[in-house]
């Protein structure tokens, strides 16, 4: 008999992948790298990352963040699309060179609005900017655009890659949540800044209906650590000391059922 046995009370590989959720502190440490970029991360990937593709006859392009904490790694997906942001009812995303952002069929005569640099956002242009905000740590009423955004909608993120090698020691503040019990992802709804640590902005956001983390699961306290399931357990029916097993709830097969 050769068995390599460990105390039950030790974790071991092959136990299942462990799973983190809750509020974090991250750096960038890559911006849609290529597959080998991702193994010198010692993120195992075995195919070239895809940033590009069609659906439902729209291209899209993708700026992938990978973010990283002392526990792990973390992909954040912005989708961009080459065309302006527009609602069911007409409107029009606009988006201005402070990051401001509003709904409007024409441009915006809010009191409150900066027209410098006014336009017609692109889809996922406000996500990107609200993230690069909290990234850059940037001041209320700071500038925060990109030079070449239409060519980052297209797929071209040289200046976001410039910008996480100037940003290399900066920080923000993520939501991480766990979806299907698979897979790790990154809240989009809001993001903060490491001071002052905003936690109530983030539940703030949850709990809009726009900006819910819909189809993940996270730390109920939102403190950060191992995952822990939120799921509601099912209580199994009891089985009666008349009834004979059963399986995915129906009753085993009599003998005479059986094929023998």
């Amino acid at each position: 008999m050769a068995i390599q046995s460990n105390a039950s009370t030790e974790e071991v590989a092959g136990g299942g992948r462990e799973f983190y959720s809750g509020l974090t502190n991250v750096k960038i440490v890559a911006v849609n790298p290529t597959m080998d970029e991702l193994h010198a991360l010692e993120v195992n990937v075995k195919q070239e990352p895809v940033y590009s593709g069609t659906t439902n006859d729209q291209d899209w392009n993708k700026a992938t963040f990978w973010l990283e904490n002392e526990d792990n790694k973390f992909k954040l997906d912005f989708f961009l699309r080459n065309n302006n942001k527009e609602s069911k009812t007409g409107k029009f995303l606009w988006i201005n060179n402070v990051g401001q952002s509003t709904w409007s069929t024409d441009e915006p005569t809010y009191d409150w609005w900066k027209t410098e640099g006014q336009r017609k956002a692109y889809e996922g242009e406000r996500e990107l900017i609200d993230f690069t905000k909290a990234w850059a740590n940037v001041a209320a009423g700071g500038t925060v655009f990109f030079d070449t955004m239409s060519d980052i909608v297209q797929g071209n993120v040289k200046e976001l890659k410039d910008l996480a090698t100037a940003l290399k020691d900066n920080e923000l503040r993520v939501l991480i949540g766990v979806k299907d019990d698979k897979y790790q992802g990154v809240y989009t709804g809001y993001f903060g800044r490491v001071k002052p640590q905003r936690d109530d902005l983030f539940i703030k956001a949850l709990n809009d209906e726009y900006s819910q983390f819909k189809n993940h699961d996270f730390n109920a306290d939102l403190k950060w650590g191992k995952h822990v399931s939120t799921a509601s357990l099912v209580t199994p029916d009891t089985i009666g000391e008349n009834d004979d097993w059963v399986t995915n709830g129906q009753t085993a097969p009599v003998a005479e059922d059986l094929p023998f």
